[in-house]
This record gives C-alpha cells, structure tokens and sequence, in this order.
C-alpha cells in the first residue's frame, strides 16, 4: 500500500520547497518537487536601465551572493560588445573562487553534514579516541584530546538543558545514521569551527567590492582602483591580505573539509548507488583565463552528458532558441502561445496563473500546475546541474587536473566512477571541486599581482558605458557556474532600457515539475527508489535533496498575504 509523505517546506536550504513523496514497500516509489514562493524580478526589471540590473538581480539570493550580479553583468557586455580588461576578469575569477570556498564549505557543514552526523551519539565518543582518529586523516591543529573533550562537555550541557537550538529537531538516533561516535565528534566539532571560518574567506569581497553579502559589481569592468602604494584604495597592504585569506581557506579546506568527507564516505558506500537520477548532466563553464569569449580558456569547460556517457560530452549553445526553452505545463505560470510551447529566454515571458489552493492544503494536484517553477529543457531533455556536472564534464573533457582529483578520490574510497552518479557521488563532487577552486584562486592573485607589477592597473572599460553608444536594440546572454550549477541571464535591450529579461538559475534546472511528456527534473527523478526506513522521519529524503544545495529563492522569481506553511513532517 502506498503513502503519501508531505516534507514542507524543506529547511537547511535557500527559499521555500515542498516534497510529496509516495512511498511503498520501504522505498519512494514517486516524487514531486514544488517551489511554493515568487519574487518576479524580470518584471522589476522591465524598463530599467540595464547597467542597474546587476544591483537588482545580486539580491535574488543572500547565499550565492556574487553569481547572479557577475551573470548580468555579463548579459550587459555581450548585448554592447564590451570588452573588460584583464585585471577586471581576474578579480571577478578571484571572487568566483572565494564565493565556492564559502559556499560549498557552508553547505558541507551546515546544509548536508547533519543528514549524516548523529549530534547526540558524539555525546558517546572517547575523546581522546577521537583525536587519535583525527590527526591520523589531518594535520589540523585543533585536534587534541583536551579541545574534544571541552566540545563534548559544552555539546552535553547542550543536551541536558533540553535546549539543543540550532541542532534542535533532528532525527538524532536514526537507523540510518551509520558513524561511529568519534566521527560523529569530528563532525559537531568541525561544524562549529567552519562557523568562525566562513566570516573570515568572504573579506575577499569586501576588499574588491565594498561589501558581504552582494559586493559591488560594474558593467565594463570592476568599481575598485587598485595602486600598490595608495593609502586609501586597495593597496599592496591589503592584497597581501587577499593573499593571507586564500591560504587560509586553502588550508581549511584541505586539512578539515576534505579529511571529513574521506572520513564520513566509507561509512555510507551504499549511498554511491542511490539518487542518481536523470543521469543526464550540463555545465555552462566559467571561470575565463583568456577573456570571457574565449570558452576554450575556461577552468571549467563546458558540454553535456547524456545517459552517463562520460566518454561523449556535447557542446552547449545558450543562444540556439533550439537548445534552452522553458516550459510551463506544470508551472504556475502562462504563455501568450499557451501552456504546450517552449520559449527561449530571449524571448521569454512570467505572468503568474495560479491555479493551485490555497494553503493550508493536504496535497497539491499532480496533473495540473504545482510549482512556482518553470520547467527548462536542454534539446528537449531534462538535465542536471551543478557540482557532479561540473566535474563529470571536465572528467569528459579529458582535463588531467580533474581526473586527478576524482581518480584519487575513487582510489581512497575503493570504489568504481559509477559511483559518482549518485548522491555520495553529488557530495563528493562538490568537495574534490573545491579543491580545485582553491588552487585556482591562488593562480588568478598571481596573475593579478604580476599585471599590477608590470604597470597594468586598469580596471575599467568604460568606452561603451555611455548609452549614446549603444543600439537601438540589443540582445547579451551571460553565463555562469553557480556553486549550484549552470546559470544564466538574457537580456533584450531597447531604445537603452530593459525590455526582457530572464533568469534560467540551478535549482530551476534541478527542483522544476515534470514536463507534458512526464519527464521527471532532477531531483524528483533522484528521490526514485530512495529506501524510507521510517515514513515519519524521512532523513533519506533529505540526504539527496540536500545533496543538490537547493536554492528556491533563486529558482523562482509575494506570498499571497493569507498563506500559511504546513508542516507535516518534522525536519531539520
């Protein structure tokens, strides 16, 4: 007999997400994802003046804080034929990398970790057992007999006060939940000093653009002077401490996050063949060494993988009207040309319908409308987004610096590249990028210096930012590889205003309703056959939702002011 499960809204994530889930025989045996708030910032930005569009878009998402500016910016430049100069692309790439260290280390630890660290059993563990096992994966210096038996003694006042705050609500004790209490100790150890890390990386953005969350961006380039010798701009003082930030994330990250995830992994191997899902998967690439219309340059290449045929990675096209459509069959939303078409997104539009009822409701209507989301489409075929696909792409491409990371990994962990396809291999895959973002940001400071040394201090194209140049219509598309996948922005300019614009984000690609022809998106399709050892407490249901580090605020773009969330299962 099949259950229906209500998971609403999802927490440890970005926005509002509903998960309806049948469940029969201890599996999932359907899912439905339902994006359940609005923002309509394309329609804010109708009729503004593009070169603001940056100020606007930064603020859809307090999490991706620099993404979203950095994607419109570019949609800007490419519908002018701007040009930036090198030292504007290198502090962008610089802020691209200290954006993923914070996000992916934040979400590692305080979005993903308690789906499989039991905060109660480290109340068990032998602390001086545990820093035996901790300075045996990692050279990190907290790791003393003394340090976890001071955590352990605060975690249980914690738990005796009945008072367990931000890890209050867990389904601590879970069958499912496999680590020994000592690892579980690392864990709650490692959450809190991440706390007191991620204040410190995200300094980088301020020195370059001003400000945390949402630093400054410009069209044309970047709104920072740079002199080594000025006492009052971003000087030779203040790179070095740049510098310093970096290498601290690089060393936090290399001798805390990734020693964690090699230590947790072994234990949940079984998890290497759930939550695969679609099997289908898209970068857009990022990260330009040789100027953004160079994609050969990029860090991150581009392509498609379909049917998990790493061996044949497609190319991606974002202005092929053919390629990316949207669909709305599913989605609170309507088309001029009705609910059956797919728009590209130069030519897209949202307007709400709303067909669903009104909350409180036990279930939404799976056959009819049932999500704020619209749903994408690459060539007609659903796609995966984000850290796996970035680097299933780069492992296809052929590109040494990935295989070697993912090659090391498998080694460790003794197990096969199909692993990957799964939701230990979506975690694990955020991690070994991780690493790769950290090197990578130490060569762009290099670059950066050595422009600065030569006597290139310029920032700023400023040639075309006058709208007397520009023509009377335009169109850009500006791409990016958000910490959650592929993201882009289109904009269609006119008589020097916004007359279109769209935003197609990850969790859109991801967490969308299925489409006419019942093709499943990400993650309903990942939920398939996901073992529910205990319907009330569904922990397996958030491990692989988690896994996607959902963010709906992004993905759908107003509460209806009589709404109320309902809650039917307890999450944390």
């Amino acid at each position: 007999m099949s259950q229906r499960i209500v998971i609403d809204p999802i927490t440890r994530i970005e926005g509002h997400l509903r998960i309806e889930a049948d469940i029969a025989n201890g599996k999932v045996t359907d899912a439905f994802s339902s994006g359940t708030m609005v923002r309509l910032i394309e329609e804010i930005l109708k009729g503004r003046d593009p070169r603001d569009a940056w100020a606007f878009v930064g603020r859809v998402c307090g999490v991706c804080t620099t993404v979203h500016s950095l994607a419109s910016v570019r949609s800007v430049e490419d519908a002018l034929d701007i040009v930036i100069p090198p030292n504007a692309e290198l502090v962008r790439n610089i802020m691209f990398c200290t954006q993923y260290m914070h996000d992916h280390v934040v979400h590692f630890y305080h979005l993903h970790a308690l789906d499989w660290v039991d905060i109660v059993s480290a109340l068990k563990a032998d602390p001086k057992a545990t820093s035996e096992l901790a300075q045996s994966i990692s050279n990190y210096p907290k790791s003393s007999p003394g340090y976890f038996s001071d955590l352990q003694k605060r975690l249980t006042k914690f738990v005796e006060s009945g008072q367990l705050g931000i890890f209050a609500n867990g389904y601590w004790g879970h069958p499912a939940y496999k680590l020994p209490p000592e690892v579980n100790l690392i864990g709650v150890a490692h959450y809190l000093e991440a706390l007191e890390w991620q204040k410190e990386i995200v300094k980088v953005h301020t020195i370059f653009g001003g400000k945390n969350p949402h630093p400054n961006y410009l069209v044309g380039g970047m709104a920072c002077a740079i002199g080594l010798d000025d006492v009052s701009g971003i000087n030779a003082e203040r790179l070095a401490y740049v510098e310093q930030l970096l290498k601290d994330g690089k060393e936090f990250i290399e001798q805390v996050y990734i020693p964690d995830l090699l230590a947790i992994a072994p234990f949940y191997l079984d998890w290497g063949a759930i939550g695969g899902g679609l099997g289908n998967y898209m970068s857009y690439g990022d990260l330009p060494t040789n100027g953004y219309n160079d994609p050969m340059s990029f860090k991150f290449p581009s392509g498609v993988i379909l049917n998990k045929d790493v061996a044949n990675v497609l190319d991606v096209d974002l202005r092929d009207d053919v390629q990316v459509q949207e669909f709305i069959g599913h989605s609170w939303y309507e088309y001029e040309g009705g609910d059956e078409v797919g728009l590209h997104p130069w030519k897209g539009e949202t307007k709400i319908n709303y067909t669903g009822p009104k909350p409180p409701y036990q279930n939404l209507d799976m056959d009819a409308k049932y999500s704020f989301l619209k749903t994408p489409r690459w060539k007609g075929s659903a796609m995966e987004v984000g850290p796996l696909a970035r680097m299933l792409v780069g492992y296809g491409r052929g590109r040494e610096d990935f295989k070697e990371v993912v090659d090391s990994a498998l080694s460790k962990l003794g197990v096969p590249i199909t692993a990957l396809f799964s939701t230990l291999g979506r975690t694990a895959a955020r991690g070994l990028e991780t690493v790769l973002v950290t090197q990578w940001a130490l060569e762009f400071y290099d670059q950066l210096i050595t422009n600065l040394r030569n006597g290139d201090t310029r920032m700023a194209n400023m040639e075309k930012f006058n709208p007397e140049r520009w023509p009377a219509k335009a169109m850009g598309v500006g791409h990016s590889e958000a910490p959650r996948g592929a993201l882009a922005h289109w904009c269609v300019i006119e008589d020097k205003k916004l007359a279109n614009y769209q935003l197609v984000v990850p969790s859109t690609w991801n967490a969308s309703p299925r489409d006419l022809q019942g093709q499943r998106s990400a993650y309903e399709a990942a939920l398939l056959d996901t073992p529910i050892a205990d319907p009330d407490q569904p922990v397996e249901i958030l491990r692989t939702i988690h896994s996607f580090d959902p963010c709906l605020a992004c993905a759908v773009h107003l509460y209806d002011e009589d709404g109320k969330h309902v809650s039917q299962v307890k999450v944390l």
